[in-house]
């Protein structure tokens, strides 16, 4: 099996945020960029235009509670501590916050210029790219976190070590607007295995590459 599902701990907290469901516009394109190829640089500036105008009050609707499932994600999901970790769609810096203690080396990534300019000092090294198409050698990350971001699963296989694990969280389970389950983000990345579990309002899962799939689309250096 590809994702082996663990109890979840904790009971759904009440009161959770409606920010997306199947018909959210992002919905769309998420699966269009996991499975299509559906990116050009004409989407990714209205990415990046959406972006930059919700950056400002980004940190209204990033509440301490929506990182829960990355805490159960790095507590259970065989997650190693130290090493390079990789956030990509870092936004503000509150899934960072999270990081930083763990990972000493983190490279925090965004498409969102504002976004970048909003986070904290010292909530890792902010580089401003375009996640389809990262300025990272092959093998880069011996962890890689997309929390709420879409998925470029060529990148992720070049930019993820041998031995890495990718952690996937969706903070508001299926009601987050860029959301694929757990199951999906498997069959984005054939050959990638691993576990996934519910924690708080959302959902998690890290991924391993198993021992036939190898770095891709080698084409960068440091």
């Amino acid at each position: 099996m590809k994702v082996r599902f663990l109890p979840r701990l904790d009971t759904l907290p009440p009161d959770r945020p409606e920010a997306g469901g199947p018909d959210h516009p992002m919905r769309k394109v998420t699966r269009e960029v996991a499975f299509e190829g559906g990116w050009s640089a004409e989407r990714a500036r209205k990415v990046a235009e959406l972006f930059d105008g919700l950056a400002a009050e980004w940190h209204t609707r990033m509440k301490d509670e929506r990182w829960e499932p990355l805490r159960d994600a790095l507590a259970r999901g065989g997650v190693p501590a130290g090493g390079r970790c990789i956030e990509l769609g870092a936004g503000t810096g509150h899934a960072s916050r999270e990081l930083v203690a763990r990972y000493p080396s983190l490279v925090v990534v965004d498409l969102s210029r504002e976004m970048l300019r909003q986070r904290a000092a010292g909530l890792g090294l902010p580089v401003r790219a375009d996640a389809a198409r990262l300025p990272f050698r092959d093998g880069a990350a011996d962890v890689l976190v997309l929390a709420n971001m879409l998925l470029f699963p060529a990148e992720v296989v070049r930019i993820l070590a041998p031995r890495g694990a990718l952690v996937w969280v969706n903070s508001l389970g299926d009601r987050t607007p860029i959301h694929l389950p757990a199951e999906d983000v498997a069959r984005a990345l054939p050959g990638f295995e691993g576990v996934a579990s519910e924690a708080g309002w959302g959902s998690w899962a890290v991924l391993r590459r198993g021992d036939g799939v190898k770095l891709t689309n080698s084409r960068l250096s440091d």
